[in-house]
């Protein structure tokens, strides 16, 4: 079985007191945050894979994707 690969637009936002708040527009309610840009993305990888995941178990509809 292959694997099923998406992506997703992030935004990333600069807090003042440091660090960066991710967004992903195509799924509400997505939201993480990281201490550097790195961090931040790689959050937002992980809170991606769990929202599509769950969205998935209970067969609820997800956003469309850009295929990769």
């Amino acid at each position: 079985m292959g694997m099923d690969r998406r992506e997703y637009d992030v935004v990333l936002v600069p807090e003042a007191e440091d660090g960066y708040s991710v967004f992903v527009p195509d799924l509400p309610s997505l939201a993480t945050q990281g201490e550097t840009v790195e961090e931040a993305l790689e959050m937002a990888r992980d809170a991606i894979e769990g929202y599509l995941e769950i969205m998935g178990d209970e067969g609820w509809p997800v956003a469309a994707a850009r295929d990769q």
